[in-house]
């Protein structure tokens, strides 16, 4: 990295430096706008190709003609050029045909307006402008080096510092000074609002430079137009060949000429963004020089522009070095302005190099997350995000799902009683997760052809219409990130699920469920197509081709689903789509038919009955406030002979065969719930069989500490004391998957263990119930077996395990046992088999590297 390029976006240089891709790199060395290209880019671009079987307007005549209409001026006060550098080194040679030997540079500026006019034969004469001034311009200095003849250019605003320039003082001296002549270049004027534009006030010794691609963000196209007098217009134009625009260029010039909208856009953005931009640079402690533009030249003493060009570059972040402009020197550096996210990446950067113990609380990084999107509905993106939950999950990560906003009339009641749809409680499960509302923030039940019930974090907020809940949704989506940035902030991955297709033209407008909602996330996206409805090929190719810029760029690999056959036979649409799109193929999944899953569409738990039938046995489930993996749950739900309830009161614990407390996420606050609420004296009077699992295996014992305020301020929890047992919270989670042989029953069982405490015995009457493969005792009963509890989650999944347990409930209660395996209960394999096949479809190594 020794030799960094010491001018701006020179981003192919510093990626073969850095060894790693262009478009890895963060580049603030290039003044472009940072909303990117128009929407419309594409689709102009894309109809302009026909055009280019023919030779273009010689001298762009359409968008001069377009360019004069909005200053006000005639065609024939305006040139265009390939860039305006094109321009800009044209008119020192007109000048210099003109007799003018010398120009008159005010310094520092930009370093193409020198070297036009050495490649002119024009001499250049410099005028310092002096940072303690803020590099204002020297208007009285200009006016005595103006006294002989000379060539003047003016940056409006300036570059590299963004100093705007008194139109009125610059006519004034055009008029004083007729003999002169003055090019203002006003390449990023577009960025000012309400500028007047010298390219209206027509003089016959004034030359401007537009510059459309730094605007327009389109700096590979080349587009430049210069306004000023007749004859110098004339003049300049008979120096540049005939097609000097090509007519993609002309085709974008007039549709950007024509979009005043997107320029407020701009204009407001930019201010927005330079705003928050520069308090923070001053807050690092440098020195900012207020600019106009959408860029900002700072000065720094330690470490110098060098340095801090060199420190960055390892972030692969680029800046602009202005070391080699007249009149700075190694203290200076430019950054452009960029999108916030991106701004706050450089911030946080340089907060590192200047502050390193203040940059560590406020870095906050993003939850490294992956979203599948699809070419339509029903393409199988619900099973593939469960797929991946599943696998990551198997990967020893903390992952969760989430879908912004779901259509559905098959829902799923949470715990607390919030509808959410049920193909992200399938998801749920696959991460081993209770199904939350926050992973489906937003669910829509359609209620007649034209409208929806709206349901809102579990709550309904009314019947809304198509036109009524498009003007809701701005009010939604604060609701969708707050509920996404609170489940991320609990996990080591997230996984999302896009809706319908981002390509729906009607609707992209007000998306918060695809490519908008995987912008906030900062998630790279998978589209996936059904290639069992034919077509998906150039569904692809079509998809992308609508895509704005910015959507394009969130793309990193395609998914081809549901695939029958031989795959060696799609190698050719395969290549055939990456060379169109530079988007590779990153799987091809096979047709799956009897997975043993829920359809995506009308996700269900294996068809369980509603809990609360009547039924011989009578189960019933603690209630704890901050329950955890209540999945644990869902095979006895399935059971015939079970009425699985849920209890919330004492009294629900009435006529319990047997009581389950659940997992926890907090054991020391659901224990005192449990006392104050009366639930734990009414387990405790039961005559019930009680069952503790992971935290309730816990709460059964007779002591629990957390010396280390793993879940609470270093507190002691008062257990209810039905077994000999104690538990000190450590700051290491044990996370593994367990195998185990229950003696009594002689069933194998296999599940997971996820938790802080570590469990030992005490005095007294207590014995291993469950001991893993190594020896390790995960599971403890009292001798007469009334009370047990175990570490082990899944425990109930082994459907010989809990038939034996369902059984001697019976009989001791009176009835038969019923002995052979009444349910099969495998959703757990099934999505392990899911897992298993899509592992093997997909390219994984490069999925992971796109979560770095």
């Amino acid at each position: 990295m020794a030799n960094l390029p010491s001018h701006g976006g020179n981003i192919r240089f510093m990626a073969a430096s850095l060894d790693c891709a262009p478009e890895d790199i963060l580049d603030f060395s290039a003044n472009i706008n940072p909303l990117g290209p128009p929407a419309w880019l594409r689709p102009v671009v894309a109809r302009a190709l026909a055009g280019t079987a023919h030779y273009p307007e010689p001298r762009a005549d359409g968008l001069r003609r377009i360019a004069a209409s909005r200053m006000d001026v005639q065609p024939l006060n305006v040139v265009a050029g390939n860039g305006s550098s094109e321009l800009l080194y044209a008119l020192p040679r007109v000048c210099a045909s003109l007799g003018i030997e010398r120009a008159v540079l005010p310094v520092p500026c930009y370093g193409d307006y020198g070297r036009a006019c050495a490649a002119a034969g024009i001499s250049c004469q410099t005028l310092v402008l002096r940072p303690e001034n803020g590099f204002a311009m020297d208007w009285s200095g200009l006016d005595d080096l103006l006294q002989e003849r000379a060539l003047a250019i003016l940056g409006q605003p300036g570059n590299p510092a963004g100093t705007l320039l008194e139109p009125e003082r610059i006519l004034d001296l055009a008029d004083r000074h007729p003999k002169s002549f003055f090019l203002v270049d006003e390449a990023f004027a577009d960025f000012v609002p309400r500028l007047f534009r010298l390219g209206a006030a027509i003089r016959p010794n004034l030359f401007v430079l537009h510059s459309l691609t730094k605007f327009y963000a389109v700096p590979g196209l080349r587009l430049g137009l210069g306004y000023g007098g007749a004859e110098i217009c004339a003049a300049i134009s008979a120096l540049l060949p005939d097609w000097s625009v090509n007519a993609l260029a002309q085709a974008v010039g007039e549709e950007a000429l024509r979009d005043d909208a997107y320029a407020e856009r701009s204009m407001d953005a930019v201010q927005a963004l330079r705003t928050r931009l520069e308090a923070d640079l001053v807050g690092l402690g440098l020195k900012v020089f207020p600019g106009s533009a959408n860029y900002l030249l700072c000065r720094n003493e330690h470490p110098d522009a060098f340095a801090l060009q060199e420190m960055l570059a390892k972030n692969r972040i680029l800046i602009r070095n202005c070391a080699n402009y007249e009149g700075l020197d190694a203290r200076y550096f430019r950054v452009a302005v960029r999108g916030t996210e991106e701004n706050e990446r450089l911030v946080n950067a340089l907060s590192e190099i200047f502050e390193p113990a203040r940059s560590r609380s406020r870095v906050v990084r993003k939850t490294p997350a992956i979203m599948l999107q699809g070419l339509s509905s029903n393409a199988g993106k619900s099973v593939l995000t469960a797929a991946l939950c599943r696998i990551f999950l198997q990967d020893g990560l903390a992952v969760a799902p989430f879908k912004a906003q779901n259509m559905s009339l098959n829902s799923f009641v949470t715990r607390g009683g919030g509808e959410m749809g049920r193909a992200q409680v399938l998801q749920a499960q696959a991460c081993r997760m209770e199904p939350d509302v926050r992973m489906n923030p937003v669910l829509l039940k359609p209620n007649s052809e034209t409208g929806s019930q709206v349901i809102v974090l579990g709550k309904p907020v009314g019947n809304m219409s198509v036109g009524q809940y498009i003007r809701f949704k701005p009010q939604i989506f604060e609701t969708i990130t707050r509920a996404y940035e609170e489940l991320a902030a609990q996990a080591q991955v997230m996984v999302l699920e896009g809706a319908g297709s981002p390509a729906e033209v009607n609707l992209k407008s007000h998306d918060v469920v695809n490519m908008r909602m995987a912008l906030h996330a900062g998630a790279k996206v998978l589209l996936a197509g059904d290639i069992d409805r034919g077509g998906v090929f150039a569904s692809f190719v079509g998809t992308m081709e609508v895509m704005e810029e910015w959507e394009r760029a969130l793309v990193a690999g395609f998914v081809v689903n549901r695939f029958r056959g031989r795959q060696d036979l799609l190698g050719d649409a395969i290549d055939y789509v990456r060379r169109f799109t530079g988007v590779p193929t990153l799987g091809v999944v096979p047709f799956l038919p009897n997975l043993g899953l829920p359809e995506e569409d009308s996700v269900s738990f294996k068809e369980a009955r509603p809990l609360g039938r009547q039924s011989e046995l009578r189960v019933v489930a603690v209630d704890l406030p901050h329950i955890s993996n209540f999945t644990d749950l869902d095979a006895l739900g399935l059971e015939p002979d079970v009425d699985l309830r849920i209890a919330r009161t004492p009294r629900d614990l009435d006529g319990a065969d047997a009581i389950i407390l659940p997992g926890s996420r907090n054991v020391f606050a659901d224990l005192d719930y449990l006392w104050s609420s009366g639930m734990a004296g009414a387990v405790l009077a039961s005559r019930a069989e009680i069952v503790g699992i992971c935290g309730g295996l816990q709460m059964l014992g007779t002591a629990i500490t957390d010396p280390s305020s793993v879940e609470s301020a270093g507190a002691c929890a008062r257990p209810l004391g039905f077994l000999p047992l104690a538990t000190q919270m450590a700051v290491d989670k044990v996370l593994c998957q367990a195998s185990c042989v229950h003696p009594a029953s002689g069933e194998t069982i296999r599940g997971y263990e996820i938790h802080h405490g570590r469990t030992c015995v005490l005095d007294g009457q207590v014995e291993p119930l469950m001991t893993r493969a190594d020896g390790t005792v995960i599971g403890w009963s009292r001798a007469d077996g009334m009370v047990w509890g175990t570490y082990l989650h899944g425990v109930f999944d082994a459907d010989g395990f809990r038939r034996f347990f369902l059984d001697r409930l019976r009989r001791r209660k009176g009835l038969d046992p019923l002995k052979s395996v009444q349910v099969a209960y495998d959703l757990e394999a099934a999505l392990d088999r899911l897992a298993s096949v899509v592992r093997g479809s997909l390219d994984m190594e490069r999925i992971y590297r796109l979560l770095d």
